[in-house]
């Protein structure tokens, strides 16, 4: 059960892999679309055939704009193809031109950000590029989670006006009954943390620290070490562990007993 549970925990980790090359080569016009224009956002907008309306101005942190002639327009929280047809409206219910066609430019991207730290190739603040951008698209933005990442990720936010913070594990993100690959929005951060490891030394072939995966137990703990050397024993196998109060604990455990995060195992010399 544990080897399953492994072998999904890499598949999630590789999707997010494959996903992150993908983002890499999406062009910008793939997702200019339906990006939501955000506070901070700065837009080249023009009109054409009346170059005295191009103007290029930052978004209010209120989501709005001052245009020649119309006074403020609601751009934030519009796709850019919404905004051009508000403002084309705009000018021709006022009566300023016939058959308006305007255009907008995104020229900075200031606004509608996720930020994405921790154990991730590629830590940062990044665009929320389109009106669906869920969390996998976010840490496939960032370049996936590395080698060194949990097989968790710690999402903070805000929903319905409420802070919130989850855990949500990786391989839930690709589970569409769990329902957990849910959308970003705008100042949302993920978090990866570092993944667990546990530590072994003495009579195996690769003594020093390892990842430990999920279910992990001491056998599995030994094959990652390269196993037993000619002078290693099985028996009497001890494990370091420290305890909820702090002191460290020997313990001997069989080889089927999980390991823990931080474990120290020491494999003995045969006397024989």
């Amino acid at each position: 059960m544990s080897l399953m549970i492994h072998i999904r925990s890499m598949l999630a980790r590789l999707s997010l892999a494959l996903l992150a090359s993908a983002a890499a080569l999406l062009p910008a016009s793939s997702w200019a679309a339906e990006y939501l224009i955000g506070p901070g956002d700065v837009l080249r907008v023009s009109v054409f055939q009346n170059a005295d309306l191009t103007l290029e101005t930052r978004v209010g942190e209120d989501g709005t704009i001052t245009y020649p002639l119309i006074g403020n327009v609601k751009v934030g929280g519009s796709t850019i193809p919404a905004a051009e047809r508000r403002i084309a409206q705009l000018l021709k219910e006022g009566g300023f031109v016939l058959k308006p066609q305007v255009s907008i430019l995104l020229m900075t991207v200031r606004g509608s950000q996720v930020s994405v730290l921790g154990q991730v190739n590629r830590p940062g603040r990044y665009p929320i590029e389109t009106a669906n951008m869920r969390m996998a698209d976010a840490l496939a933005t960032a370049g996936g989670i590395a080698q060194t990442g949990a097989d968790t990720v710690i999402f903070v936010g805000t929903r319905e006006g409420k802070p919130t913070r989850q855990v949500i594990d990786v391989e839930n993100l690709f589970n569409p009954d769990a329902g957990r690959d849910f959308l970003m929005h705008s100042g949302d951060i993920l978090y990866v943390q570092r993944a667990p490891v546990f530590y072994i030394y003495g009579e195996v072939q690769r003594p020093g620290s390892y990842r430990l995966e999920r279910d992990m137990t001491v056998m599995q703990g030994l094959a990652a070490g390269g196993g037993l050397t000619p002078k290693g024993t099985q028996k009497g196998l001890r494990i370091h562990r420290r305890s909820n109060n702090g002191k460290i604990q020997t313990l001997e455990l069989g080889l089927d007993d999980p390991l823990q995060a931080n474990d120290v195992v020491y494999v003995k010399e045969s006397l024989f």
